[in-house]
C-alpha cells in the first residue's frame, strides 16, 4: 500500500530527517539511503521494518547534519601540506593569482569534522526510525480501512449476481428439456422414452453451474474471513480471485441463457476490479 511518513530529530549531537515512502509491491523490497555515519545499523533498521511491514516497495531516507561548532572541526595537517606545496607551484607560475584561506578550508578534505555522535546519534536514529514507522503504517492502515470498505462493496455485488443467477436455474433448465425433447423426437421419432430421458439428464448435467454458484459464494465467504482477520491478507487475496475468475469463467462457458452469461461478464468485471485492489493490500 502506499503511505508517506516524515519525522524530525535534533541534539547536541546534531539533526536527523527521516523520511519513509512506499507503493504498491508484490512483496516487501526496502532501499535504504543512510549516512555513512549509520551505514552499519542499516540490519537494525531493515529488521525493525519487518516487524512491522510486510509488504510493498519502500524507500527510506535518512539525513544527518552534525552540530556546527567550532570544537568539533579540525584541519588534516596531511592534506593542507599537500594543497599548500600545489599552491606554492601555482603562484610561481601565476604570480598574479591570491589565495582565499576560505576556500583554502572549504577544499575538500582538508577541514573534517569529529565525529561527536556515537551511541547518542545511533540511539536518536533508533527512535525516529521507529516514529516514521509507526507512522507509516498508520497511514497505510487508512488506507487499508478504505480499501476493505471497497472489497466489501465488491464482494455483495458479487453475491447478488450469484442469487440471480441461482433464481433463473429452474427456468432454464425447464427451458432447455422442453427444447432438447423437441429435437430429440424430431430426430428419433421411434426412440425409447427412458433412454430420451437418460439423454436428457446427462445434458444437463454437463450445463449444470450449481456447483460453480457453490464454489463463487464459498469463496466469496473466505474473502470477507480474511478481510476481517488481522494477518496480512494481500497474498491469499490474490489466491482467492483467481479461483473467483476461474468459476466465473466456468459459470460463462456452461451459460446457455443470455442473461446468465451477462451475469458471468460482469462477475469478471468485479473481479477484475477486486483484483486490481488486492494488488494494493498488505
Amino acid at each position: 500500500m502506499t503511505g508517506f511518513a516524515r519525522r524530525e530529530s535534533s541534539g547536541s549531537w546534531g539533526s536527523l530527517v527521516c523520511e519513509l515512502r512506499s507503493v504498491n509491491h508484490r512483496f516487501l523490497e526496502a532501499g535504504f539511503r543512510l549516512p555513512e555515519e549509520l551505514r552499519a545499523a542499516e540490519g537494525e533498521l531493515r529488521q525493525r521494518l519487518t516487524q512491522d511491514v510486510r509488504r510493498g516497495k519502500l524507500d527510506c531516507t535518512i539525513s544527518y547534519r552534525p552540530a556546527q561548532t567550532a570544537a568539533s572541526l579540525e584541519v588534516d595537517a596531511l592534506a593542507l601540506e599537500r594543497l599548500t606545496a600545489r599552491i606554492g607551484e601555482l603562484s610561481r607560475a601565476y604570480p598574479a593569482g591570491t589565495v582565499n584561506l576560505l576556500e583554502v578550508l572549504r577544499w575538500p578534505g582538508i577541514l573534517k569534522e569529529q565525529s561527536v555522535a556515537g551511541e547518542a546519534l545511533l540511539a536518536a536514529a533508533r527512535e525516529v526510525f521507529d516514529a516514521a514507522v509507526t507512522d507509516l503504517c498508520a497511514a497505510r492502515a487508512r488506507e487499508g480501512q478504505k480499501l476493505r470498505e471497497i472489497l466489501e462493496q465488491r464482494c455483495t455485488a458479487l453475491e447478488a449476481l450469484v442469487r440471480q443467477v441461482q433464481a433463473r436455474l429452474p427456468e432454464i433448465q425447464a427451458r432447455l428439456t422442453g427444447k432438447m425433447r423437441d429435437r430429440i423426437k424430431e430426430l428419433a421419432a421411434g426412440a425409447e422414452p427412458d433412454r430420451l430421458e437418460q439423454e436428457i439428464a446427462l445434458l444437463l448435467q454437463r450445463l449444470d453451474v450449481d456447483e460453480e454458484l457453490e464454489r463463487l459464494t464459498g469463496h466469496i465467504t473466505e474473502v470477507r474471513r480474511v478481510l476481517a482477520g488481522r494477518e496480512p491478507a494481500g497474498r491469499r487475496l490474490d489466491f482467492l480471485m483467481q479461483e473467483l475468475n476461474r468459476e466465473a469463467n466456468t459459470l460463462s462457458s456452461k451459460s446457455q441463457d443470455l442473461e446468465t452469461t451477462r451475469c458471468a461478464v460482469d462477475m469478471k468485471v468485479l473481479i477484475e476490479q477486486m483484483r486490481e485492489q488486492v494488488q494494493n493490500a498488505e
